[in-house]
């Protein structure tokens, strides 16, 4: 789960870490007085949860609290597409006015999980300000990372030894480490997957004040995170998506596809969408009904489908285990009973009451064709397409 910018700051603030002066606003009048109260000159900063603002337009100077306000106007209430939002971007709904912060240099400091060592790992750059991809492409030797001990944490002379990659000034090199414990601190306090810093400012006072913050908590810990999932906007997801988490069901759109997939198992529905772009076309989306789905979980699942405008074809490719075919049958049989039309269907039944299944939907009158295999669905898709 992702949380705004000014969200993270906040938490910063609380760990004893340096951000900029700052408010939220969410009208060009509020923007004005903000501006006007903090001096002025101030950066206007769109509140989304995706990176890539400054490109998008979504981070402006203003040099006086007349083109903060005309900025802020600008922003509210429309949608900003960055290379990380889907083709339909993100509602900008509130924007963060921020006093202007002299510094010296800039660098770059993240803390996300290392998956093959299962620690977290801590990545800092000389290269603040610049994307972490860019780094790793044009730059890979400024990348310098440490990892953690998931039971000592990060431990001082791994930190200092950092410093030293980073040719840091001595008078720094302490402050600094202290920034990455209380970063690392937060890290594990909050059960998160990503937090990052950049660029993280060294300021005229030999200082160190973060003027970004992006801030990510692990899904499956929010039942112990109760402040943090009270920071959750719902704004920032896709609808379908949002539909989605409230039915416990594993979706993620996917933009540029038409044919939508429902499957049960994950690994059963990375090879659904291998099919479909074996087939000339793409997926529309991700979507594992999981094992145990009932008739109600798969009825929810096939109209989230259907409610996609982007879907042209259905492909429904279900393995009967702990879920029976015949109880998927009835329930998209259900999602489809007060619909006026729906897309056409390639359906591939396997597994527990595979062929109850395929008669029920036969009874149905469905538009609807049944497939052996994958190979044989990316055949029948080529034809319906």
């Amino acid at each position: 789960m992702q949380i705004h910018e000014h969200q993270a700051k906040s938490i910063f603030q609380e760990y004893g870490i340096l951000v900029p002066e700052g408010k939220v606003v969410r009208n060009k009048e509020e923007a004005f007085t903000v501006a006007q109260s903090i001096g002025g000159k101030v950066m206007v900063k769109a509140q989304i949860h995706s990176g890539g603002r400054g490109k998008a337009g979504g981070v402006k100077l203003a040099d006086n609290p007349t083109n903060a306000a005309i900025f802020t106007s600008e922003m509210i209430g429309e949608r900003l597409l960055t290379n990380q939002t889907g083709y339909s971007g993100l509602p900008v709904n509130k924007v963060l006015i921020e006093k202007v912060t002299d510094i010296q240099s800039e660098l770059y400091l993240a803390i996300t999980m290392d998956n093959e060592f299962g620690s977290p790992v801590i990545i800092a750059s000389t290269a603040g300000g610049m994307e972490i991809e860019t780094i790793a492409e044009s730059a890979p030797e400024k990348i310098f990372k440490v990892l953690s001990d998931p039971f000592l944490g990060v431990l001082p002379y791994k930190l200092r030894k950092l410093t030293r990659h980073l040719k840091m000034d001595p008078n720094l090199s302490k402050e600094f480490i202290s920034i990455i414990q209380r970063v690392y601190q937060i890290f594990v306090e909050k059960d998160c997957s990503l937090i990052e810093i950049n660029p993280l400012g060294v300021n005229n006072n030999s200082g160190f004040i973060a003027l970004d913050a992006k801030m990510t908590s692990e899904d499956d810990a929010l039942f112990r995170q109760k402040e943090m999932r009270n920071l959750f906007d719902n704004t920032q997801m896709d609808p379908l998506e949002l539909e989605a988490i409230n039915a416990d069901l594993s979706y993620v759109k996917l933009y540029g596809g038409d044919v939508g997939c429902m499957v049960n198992g994950a690994g059963l529905a990375m090879a659904t969408m291998d099919i479909t772009v074996k087939a000339g076309t793409k997926p529309a989306n991700f979507l594992d009904v999981g094992g145990g789905a009932d008739e109600t979980r798969i009825k929810k699942a096939f109209e989230i489908i259907m409610d996609d405008s982007d879907v042209k074809i259905i492909l429904v490719n279900l393995f009967g285990g702990i879920l029976r075919c015949d109880v998927a049958a009835n329930g998209i049989i259900e999602a489809i009973r007060n619909r006026k039309n729906h897309p056409p269907i390639v359906g591939v039944f396997r597994g527990t009451n595979s062929e109850e299944a395929k008669n029920i939907l036969k009874d149905s009158k469905l538009k609807l064709k049944f497939a052996e295999d994958l190979v044989d669905a990316a055949r029948k898709i080529k034809e319906i397409l």
